[in-house]
């Protein structure tokens, strides 16, 4: 069975992914996240952004896959990240 933190990040990681390719956010919850989860892509998102204009595709790869395994494992350090659906 796949973890939380693992689904978070490999979720995370893929939409990071497609948003960083086209530029444009979709609704979180189309897109299968949490709101939680989707404030943790728009940071990747916008850290990864000059990481690939400087750096390449492979190093912003890098950094998506990073940081959504670190923001991830911390949301979900205790098993579940809140008390509503949402979160």
């Amino acid at each position: 069975m796949t973890s939380p933190a693992r689904l978070c990040a490999d979720v995370v990681a893929h939409w990071a992914r497609e948003t960083l390719d086209d530029g444009v956010y979709g609704d979180y919850q189309s897109m299968g996240l949490s709101n939680g989860q989707y404030e943790i892509l728009r940071r990747i998102v916008a850290a990864a952004r000059p990481v690939r204009q400087r750096q390449g595709d492979r190093a912003a790869d890098e950094l998506i896959v990073r940081r959504a395994n670190a923001a991830c494992a911390e949301r979900y350090r205790d098993g579940a990240p809140g008390k509503g659906p949402w979160q």
